[in-house]
């Protein structure tokens, strides 16, 4: 179990704060900034990845040091002459940066040591493995200690602490306190929102409910609706409102305009109660349960099924568990940036050793929670400058008040997960890729084989999806049907992982990708599809109502005799928050 205080600094913030009183931080920071005070210590950065594992040709060393110096010679020369060198950070390109020498210069110094770092590691000689992961420790420091997050380095937070006459520093200040009490650092005016008034807000009742998921009904906005229901199981990673934030950027509501009768998994954000809940649980007790009630408020043999990220890895065993029992319980499914063959698992890979789950597993793989804080941060290290750093120079230096805006409240509401749950995902499916193999992991009493999965699938992945690489989730269309690939439908979006799921026509943004041609390669899929102009979710309504059945008379109520309404959707699972 996680005793952490939940007024306690968070890591980033600590580290950040830690970064300003340390001395050994300053001369790390002075290695960087001012060459002209300390050049960098080559032989200690060598002992450092000796002591990783890695391995520097002398004659490598020897001509990056070279390269440095002709640099740095060169970069000496444009500041004694007057003249602002060049910087492509867009942190700091900027006038205030850029009409100063003096921070110009540091600013151009910073890159060139950055440039350097980055070049040692490059020329390590040591698996693909260890070189990603020294190279995102590399990073991570490089980032940290980027002149733009210390007041006495960020031109742009001097200025505007003169203009306001010091109030920029006072709310800073304030805003720095805030989040300590909080937990986090805010990427967003939490003010702005709450759960079932501002986001989560379409219309419906919970149910069902059990100790792991409560089941939302959505209430009918046509006066027909297709005979088959649709059932949506999201990430339990995050809250199920990504798919509901507000009615312009809902793809529930867009389901049920559409004329789908839509049920929803709400799952429960973890506590000491479910500590010991494991992956067989989430399957069996929770989607497998969620398909048979679907199935008997609705009256229909069959349902559509519709997974997100590791929401479609959970529908995809619990489909294959019922195979397995002789049921075939869904007449379509589809996989919004999903894995099932974990063969390239992006940027998280930094993450995925036997050493490190091990460790997990130690911790919390029979007993305890994962912290959704732990989550956050880990996935803010992914992307330090957007999801971290930004923030604490906008928020901090220079009192920004963050804007409001739904995607990034969402993103701010972690989750817990069960650790025996979550250490069985990291091991079998993350580090081992056993579930693309038939018969090689038992979940439920049955043994897992995923090409007997045999219904028509749509399989969506965003192109530039650091979480979800698409061709790891173009593989999937290997696997289901593979006797049929004809029955199978991929589409490619634009953007990342969020942004290009939630992707409304109405707004006419970005494009997706479409060739009904499906090979074994990603990348001549590409080579051969189409662009076409703003969302994929038209092509999914399509493909949707297809297998949707007849229309009949829309349910006049939610639930049934059986399964009356417990309360109005969100319901109270979604609204508990992780602190």
């Amino acid at each position: 179990m996680n005793t952490q205080n939940p007024h306690s600094v968070p890591p980033v913030v600590s580290a950040w704060l830690n970064q300003l009183s340390d001395p050994k931080t300053w001369q790390t920071w002075q290695t960087l900034q001012m060459p002209a005070a300390g050049q960098l210590d080559v032989q200690s950065i060598q002992k450092q990845l000796g002591d990783l594992g890695a391995k520097l040709d002398p004659a490598d060393v020897a001509r990056l040091q070279r390269d440095y110096a002709d640099q740095f010679a060169s970069l000496w020369q444009t500041a004694i002459s007057s003249q602002i060198p060049a910087v492509t950070d867009r942190r700091m390109s900027a006038p205030a940066w850029q009409s100063n020498p003096f921070f110009a210069f540091h600013a151009a110094a910073y890159q060139l040591n950055a440039r350097f770092l980055t070049s040692m590691v490059d020329a390590v000689q040591s698996t693909d493995k260890v070189k990603q992961k020294l190279r995102f420790a590399v990073q991570q420091m490089i980032d940290a200690l980027s002149p733009a997050n210390f007041l006495a380095t960020n031109p742009e937070a001097q200025q505007k602490i003169i203009e306001t006459h010091g109030e920029s520093l006072t709310r800073g200040i304030a805003q720095l306190f805030a989040d300590l009490q909080k937990g986090r650092v805010s990427q967003t005016d939490e003010t702005a929102f709450e759960v079932g008034k501002d986001v989560a807000t379409t219309a419906g009742s919970v149910v069902f409910e059990n100790e792991l998921f409560q089941l939302i009904q959505y209430a009918p906005l046509t006066k027909t609706v297709h005979a088959r229901p649709l059932l949506i199981v999201p990430p339990c990673i995050n809250k199920f409102y990504i798919l509901d934030l507000q009615p312009q950027n809902s793809l529930v509501r867009y389901t049920v305009e559409q004329g789908n009768t839509v049920f929803l998994v709400s799952w429960r954000n973890a506590d000491a109660s479910m500590e010991t809940a494991t992956w067989d649980q989430y399957v069996d007790d929770a989607v497998v349960r969620a398909i048979h009630v679907v199935q008997e408020i609705s009256g229909q043999d069959k349902i559509n099924a519709l997974g997100f990220c590791v929401g479609g890895t959970i529908l995809s065993c619990a489909l294959a568990v019922l195979a397995a029992r002789g049921e075939d319980p869904v007449a379509s499914l589809t996989l919004l940036t999903a894995f099932l063959n974990f063969l390239d698992t992006g940027a998280i890979d930094v993450y995925i050793d036997d050493v490190q789950i091990g460790m997990r597993e130690q911790m919390i793989g029979k007993s305890g929670l994962m912290a959704g804080r732990d989550f956050a941060s880990a996935f803010s290290s992914l992307r330090p400058n957007d999801l971290l750093w930004n923030y604490v120079e906008s928020n901090y230096l220079k009192g920004e008040t963050p804007q409001a805006f739904d995607l990034l409240y969402w993103n701010a509401d972690s989750t817990n997960l069960p650790g025996p749950m979550f250490c069985y995902y990291l091991r079998h499916m993350y580090l081992e890729n056993a579930l693309k193999e038939p018969g090689k992991l038992t979940i439920a009493g049955e043994k897992i084989d995923l090409y007997k999965l045999n219904m028509p699938a749509f399989i969506y992945a965003s192109r530039e999806d650091h979480i979800v690489p698409w061709a790891s989730a173009y593989a999937s269309t290997s696997i289901l049907n593979a006797r049929k690939p004809g029955n199978n439908r991929f589409v490619l979006g634009a953007s990342g992982h969020i942004a290009g799921v939630i992707n409304p026509p109405a707004k006419k943004k970005r494009s997706y990708w479409t060739n009904d041609k499906i090979g074994a390669d990603p990348e001549a899929w590409f080579a051969g599809a189409v662009e076409h102009p703003g969302s994929w979710w038209t092509e999914w309504s399509d493909f949707l109502s297809r297998h949707a059945g007849k229309q009949v008379a829309a349910p006049k109520k939610a639930g049934s005799a059986k399964y009356k309404a417990i309360e109005p959707a969100p319901g109270r699972y979604v609204k508990v928050r992780a602190e």
